[in-house]
């Protein structure tokens, strides 16, 4: 199993645990992945099990309301991370 930023993790083939992948740990692609899931936004290191399938960004099915809650995650995982950073900024003024 490989991954890039951007794709989405299916867990066990269940469509309604879907997840983002916003972290990947290893150059070649290959698990953990850094994982924020669709649904509560919580922000998870995932060893995917044998039954999990990886969704690449590019697939048709990005047009679907899947992609646009991807994005939207996507979105605000960077947004959070922007507002860490500038917490410490500030911090170290």
């Amino acid at each position: 199993m490989k991954a890039c930023v951007g794709d989405r993790l299916l867990v066990d083939g269940n469509g309604d645990r879907v997840g983002l992948v916003i972290g990947v740990q290893h150059e070649d692609g290959t698990p953990p992945y850094v994982i924020k899931w669709l649904s509560d936004g919580h922000v998870a290191l995932v060893f995917p099990g044998e039954y999990a399938r990886i969704v690449p960004a590019s697939h048709p099915a990005g047009t679907s309301k899947l992609a646009a809650q991807a994005a939207q995650a996507a979105q605000a995982a960077q947004a959070a991370q922007a507002a860490q950073a500038a917490e410490r900024a500030r911090d170290l003024e």
